[in-house]
């Protein structure tokens, strides 16, 4: 039997067990005493591939998500005596536990004393101590940037390596705080007297799950991390976290990875895998790729070049206004009616002398609205490059009302 426990197969499969003993109901006591001698010492990567393996069977992740904190309860105190990984200054898992210990500090000798403070307070009183909460709300909407860079940044390379499913709960969970903020926020704004066991209940929810969620962060996403990734990605992370920003508190300082030279290292990730690709700022796609992009925006695009010749025009299968290929190559003004050409002249001159940067017009054409607007292109110096011609057809944008969200019919 010994052997059988530490076989990792094994252990999956018991932890699964484990777990959908849990959802049909059974207590975390009876799931403690039944599978003691796997609880005792299971790892983050376990727990990591139990709940994808759940979601690869078809638990939907709505299901692992709804009951992942009883799942956490139940593996805390084996996980807690797993030593947490270490990082250095500046490096991205450094920085998101600098950031928990903020925002720890922020609910313990801030909002929760405000909290104790409301609970007593009398009702002339009630408002002055919701605005100071307001305040720390303020403050702990930071926690937006910390799951931004997880999600957007990490979880992408987890993923590469085929773990996705605690990636996608733990997503919906952060989404579940993002919702709890905003409806905290409101109550505190709006605030009216009596009404504070309702806002002391909401916000101490809400400060439990942020709790909570450091927990899986720290004894589970992020020791599972440190394993699979390697220092070039971990450096890819670093360089691009400055985009979305920091939580609370910035990074102790530059990171400089140890294993090579850090313009080496630059030099690796910007050559590798690139052969066939044309490299962006932000990305590269392959030659197919972009047209394909282009061809597919919901709008119409042509090019023209600071010399006034037209070199690209997108092909969607609805364009508005038809462009024959003939059209490559000629003086823009040459492609407009003998009446519009001043119209044309005036628009590039104003873009090459800096005096405009964009142009707009709206026209009724065959039961249709049509928005054209041109955009004067410049460098990152201000040099002009050219003029982007952009038409839509907006006759139903143009009636939307209200809102929709995602997947609704």
């Amino acid at each position: 039997m010994s052997e059988l426990i530490h076989n990792r197969e094994y252990r999956i499969k018991a932890l699964k067990e484990l777990i959908m003993d849990l959802h049909r109901g059974k207590s975390v006591d009876e799931v403690k005493q039944r599978f003691r001698e796997i609880i005792k010492d299971v790892s983050a990567e376990e727990v990591s591939a139990m709940e994808q393996a759940l979601i690869q069977e078809g638990m939907p992740v709505e299901e692992v998500q709804r009951l992942c904190d009883v799942h956490a309860a139940i593996f805390k105190e084996a996980l807690e005596q797993k030593p947490q990984p270490q990082a250095t200054p500046g490096h991205p898992l450094n920085t998101f536990f600098r950031e928990n210990r903020a925002i720890e500090e922020l609910i313990e000798k801030e909002i929760n004393p405000l909290l104790k403070d409301l609970k007593s307070a009398q009702t002339d009183r009630e408002r002055e101590v919701a605005q100071a909460l307001l305040e720390k709300i303020n403050l702990l909407f930071d926690v937006e940037k910390h799951y931004k860079r997880k999600e957007e940044l990490l979880f992408p390379y987890l993923e590469k390596y085929g773990i996705y499913g605690p990636s996608k709960v733990m997503w919906g969970v952060d989404d579940e705080i993002r919702s709890d903020l905003k409806r905290v926020r409101d109550m505190l704004y709006n605030y009216t007297p009596g009404s504070k066991e309702t806002v002391v209940e909401k916000m101490t929810e809400l400060t439990n799950k942020i709790k909570e969620m450091i927990f899986k962060e720290e004894r589970i996403l992020f020791p599972t991390a440190k394993q699979k990734l390697t220092e070039d990605e971990w450096y890819q992370i670093y360089k691009s976290e400055d985009e979305i920003g920091y939580c609370l508190v910035e990074p102790e300082g530059e990171w400089k990875p140890q294993r090579v030279d850090l313009e080496m290292l630059s030099e690796a990730i910007a050559d590798s895998s690139t052969k066939g690709f044309v490299k962006f700022s932000t990305g590269m796609l392959t030659p197919k790729e972009i047209e394909l992009i282009f061809n597919h925006l919901p709008v119409d695009i042509t090019f023209v070049d600071k010399d006034d010749t037209v070199r690209y025009f997108s092909a969607g299968k609805d364009r508005i206004f038809t462009r024959p290929k003939t059209v490559l190559g000629r003086k823009v003004q040459n492609c407009h009616p003998p009446a519009s050409y001043h119209i044309v002249e005036k628009i590039l001159q104003n873009f090459k002398e800096g005096k405009r940067d964009v142009e707009e017009f709206w026209i009724n054409l065959n039961g249709k609205l049509v928005h054209i607007r041109y955009f004067a292109v410049r460098d990152e110096a201000g040099k002009y490059v050219g003029t982007l011609e952009v038409t839509q057809e907006i006759s139903r944008i143009k009636e939307l009302q209200g809102e929709k969200r995602l997947l609704e019919d």
